[in-house]
């Protein structure tokens, strides 16, 4: 067996033996479709932050391929940063397009629960690698593919093709779906969004389903919902899945406001008892629901900072936090801490989701609590 076969049966088993995979049609493409095609370079980030090239090369290159995390292919929307890497031995920027971890990519074509002759569109194609996998289990027909941005999509169809799989590939944004060939029975979200947009619905079969990451800095929830008269429903997974944001949907507002609160003077300073942890660590319990008290919320790190569209921030120090706008945003995150506590510390799973082209919102199990998102014209 070569190099290549081997590592990819490690991740594999890796995943069956830690139960994310079960169906053994996922199994299988899994194992035979091969990542290493879609992955001829990337970047991994090094301890400073700068984000060092890997190419096929590198001794280390398949090695690096079938570990089972994310491969970040492009900074800043901008394929240049990979030569300012192979010149420079690095680059700077922000991911905006990646092969997402294994592990979350299993666990959402699972949820797809896909049938014979089920037609599916994928929003983000990506390096292309998930579409093969689809491809693999449905065959080319059924499968189609969006990105917006037209390089990615060119270099993923080449590699499709490469790997022997030739689904129909669109350049053009995804949160208008790709309406030539609807309806769809499933549609998969392979980047996340802040609201379900309103073509997902209206191109989603009777009965089809909804399977995307909803994009919450603080609490990202995974969803998949059933499509019945323009209205879905379900559950939030158990997993937390996180994804890129679908470009139209990325909270680019954040950026100066993080960089901002890192040195701007706090209207309050004062101790709290709840640590930046529980806010922001998903192994808290507290993460999910915090997220959604905190609807709109961008979050950095180093130290932890919290900002609002309105103009609130927070800069959590430690046992001290800082705070500044027309809300204190961490008395908000102190109160929902105690609602939680309150409602018996639910976790992501007992939580739905409904969106209807006009309304959308986190429901609790056994509750009349509702958490509706905010608008999309804000």
């Amino acid at each position: 067996m070569d190099l290549a076969a081997n590592l990819r049966d490690q991740l594999v088993d890796s995943m069956v033996a830690a139960a994310v995979i079960r169906d053994p049609r996922w199994v299988e493409a899994f194992r035979q479709v091969p990542r290493h095609v879609f992955l001829p370079g990337f970047f991994v980030q090094r301890p400073d932050g700068a984000w060092e090239a890997v190419t096929s090369a590198r001794p280390d290159h398949l090695a690096l391929v079938y570990r089972n995390d994310v491969c970040v292919t492009q900074l800043d929307g901008d394929d240049r940063a990979w030569q300012q890497a192979l010149v420079n031995d690095a680059a700077t920027g922000v991911p905006t397009s990646s092969s997402s971890m294994p592990t979350i990519m299993a666990i959402m074509l699972e949820a797809l629960a896909v049938t014979p002759g089920a037609r599916v569109l994928e929003i983000g194609t990506g390096t292309g690698y998930n579409a093969a996998l689809l491809c693999h289990v449905l065959g080319d027909a059924l499968v189609t593919s969006i990105d917006v941005d037209a390089g990615v999509l060119a270099r993923a169809e080449a590699r499709l093709a490469a790997a022997g799989y030739h689904p129909t590939c669109v350049a053009g944004d995804g949160e208008q779906g790709y309406a030539p060939r609807a309806p769809y029975d499933r549609v998969l979200g392979t980047c996340a969004v802040s609201r379900i947009p309103p073509a997902w619905l209206a191109q989603t079969a009777p009965g089809g389903l909804i399977v995307t990451t909803l994009n919450r800095a603080i609490g990202a929830g995974l969803v998949r919902l059933t499509v019945h008269d323009g209205r879905a429903t379900g559950r939030v997974l158990l997993e937390d899945g996180r994804f890129m944001p679908l470009r139209a949907h990325r909270q680019s507002w954040a950026d100066d406001a993080l960089l901002d609160a890192l040195t701007a003077p706090a209207a309050e300073s004062r101790t709290t008892l709840l640590p930046s942890r529980a806010v922001v660590d998903p192994a808290s319990g507290f993460e999910f629901f915090a997220g959604l008290a905190l609807s709109e919320v961008a979050i950095a790190a180093d130290p932890i900072r919290l900002v609002h569209p309105d103009g609130s921030w927070v800069r959590h120090r430690g046992a001290v936090v800082d705070q500044g706008g027309p809300r204190a945003l961490w008395d908000e995150a102190e109160a929902a801490y105690r609602q939680w506590r309150a409602l018996g510390k639910p976790r992501r799973h007992q939580f739905t989701f409904t969106a209807t082209p006009t309304e959308q919102y986190f429901a609790l199990d056994k509750t009349p609590h509702t958490w509706p998102l905010p608008s999309s014209d804000g």
